[in-house]
């Protein structure tokens, strides 16, 4: 049994999460003060009572997310005595959380990664003016076929295949008009549904290169250690362990696609039979079970997931 601990995204932050971790588990709970502390913010408070608008925030639901995860990850230690050297072969995360997974691995520090987010967030929502920007969602396209519809729809301006999340479902990101074509096109090209997403700006695109130079500049001056456990990074869809090839990966994720699918079919051909979800919903579950026959993942994100784990593992 080989097993990876794999990280949630934006999308799947909501309020409460966190909060039985923080109510039962000591360590939880200095996770969430540690995160609170760097960024100079009650983002707990923000986490357990909401509003949701203000958790949805780009700038907020990045490090949130990123303090859920890792919660759960120093709760294991403790009270299941996870040991991610020992117990995974890898560790990965879809965009975002991929930051997590390399907090998880001991890359960055919490609060480092808490900044990092925080800044990565401000600039993603900075990059492009409020209405410029749009993200769709193909659903019955595999990659190929999204990235044909994409060029046909693009017509001088931006528009490109963000995520590949797997099970024919792919996002394009890029200017508001090319994506509208682009939903347009897909019914055509026989796509079962094309929809625009609830975004706040256009992720994972040419676009975003603002962010991307601000992410240079930030992960430039933090330090980062090799993780215990590689890295499957989005954008190579490969295992990284150096700290310079991981930097250079992290701000080629800013722009490029987000190669989910093929980072857990890397991971599974790599001998990967069990995929572990840590931190808030089971989105990334959904998808595993989609790219993988007979997968059967694992979410863990409350006290009483925790409970069901130390039992499974008992």
């Amino acid at each position: 049994m080989t097993t990876a601990f794999i990280f949630p995204g934006q999308g799947s932050q909501a309020v409460g999460m966190g909060k039985s971790l923080a109510e039962n588990f000591p360590v939880a709970k200095a996770v969430f003060d540690e995160v609170d502390a760097a960024l100079s913010q009650k983002l707990s408070a923000v986490m357990w009572e909401g509003p949701s608008e203000e958790l949805t925030l780009t700038a907020n639901a990045q490090p949130a997310l990123m303090a859920v995860s890792l919660a759960v990850v120093r709760v294991l230690v403790s009270e299941a005595g996870l040991d991610l050297k020992r117990d995974a072969a890898f560790v990965a995360g879809h965009s975002l959380g991929e930051y997590s997974a390399l907090a998880a691995a001991g890359t960055f520090s919490i609060s480092d990664a808490a900044r990092l987010l925080r800044i990565r967030g401000d600039a993603m929502q900075k990059a492009v003016p409020a209405g410029q920007g749009a993200m769709a969602a193909l659903l019955g396209a595999e990659l190929d076929l999204a990235r044909e519809i994409a060029t046909a729809a693009a017509q001088g301006e931006v528009c490109e295949a963000a995520n590949d999340n797997g099970g024919g479902q792919v996002v394009l990101s890029g200017a508001k008009a090319a994506i509208e074509r682009a939903i347009a096109l897909a019914g055509e090209r026989g796509v079962k549904r094309a929809m625009l997403l609830p975004v706040s700006a256009p992720f994972h695109c040419a676009l975003m290169q603002p962010a991307a130079d601000a992410m240079r500049e930030a992960l430039a001056k933090v330090a980062m250690q090799a993780p215990v456990v590689p890295v499957v990074a989005n954008v190579g869809a490969a295992p990284l362990s150096d700290p310079d090839a991981i930097r250079a990966s992290l701000v080629a994720q800013v722009t490029g696609t987000v190669r989910w699918r093929e980072c857990v079919q890397a991971m599974a051909a790599a001998g990967v039979t069990d995929f572990v979800e840590a931190g808030s919903g089971k989105v990334l579950a959904g998808l595993v079970k989609r790219i993988v026959a007979g997968a059967a993942p694992v979410s863990i994100g409350t006290a009483e997931d925790i409970a069901a784990w130390k039992a499974r593992n008992a």
